[in-house]
C-alpha cells in the first residue's frame, strides 16, 4: 500500500489513519499491541508519529490487512524474522511504485 503523506517530521493520527484508510482507534490499538510503534505524545496526550513510526505502520498493515496475519503472528513475525521481511516489504514497494509509474505511462499513450 502507497501512502501519500507530505515530508514532515510529525504526522498526526487523524492524518495517518486518513492516509491508511482506516479509524484512529485501529491505530491507537496498534499502538498498544506492536512494541515498536512509539508515537510522541506532547502534554495534551496528543499522538504525533515520526516517518519511523509510519514506516512501521506501513509494515504492520502489510503483515495484518494485506497478507492476513493475526496480530499474534504478526508480532512473532516481526521478532523473529524482522530484518527478512523488512527486506521483502521494501522490494514490494518498489515494485509497487514501478507498477504505477507504468501505469501513468500507458494512460498517457
Amino acid at each position: 500500500m502507497h501512502v501519500d503523506l507530505p515530508e514532515k517530521r510529525y504526522y498526526g493520527i487523524g492524518e495517518v489513519a486518513k492516509a491508511f484508510g482506516v479509524n484512529t482507534s485501529l491505530i491507537r490499538f496498534w499502538e498498544k499491541e506492536f512494541d515498536v510503534l512509539q508515537p510522541k505524545k506532547n502534554a495534551k496526550g496528543n499522538r504525533k508519529f515520526t516517518p519511523q513510526d509510519i514506516q512501521n505502520l506501513q509494515l504492520i498493515y502489510h503483515l495484518v490487512k494485506e497478507r492476513g496475519f493475526t496480530l499474534e503472528g504478526a508480532k512473532t513475525h516481526l521478532k523473529e524474522e524482522k530484518q527478512k521481511t523488512l527486506s521483502n516489504f521494501e522490494v514490494i514497494q518498489k515494485l509497487q511504485k514501478v507498477k504505477a509509474e507504468l501505469l501513468k505511462i500507458k494512460d498517457q499513450l
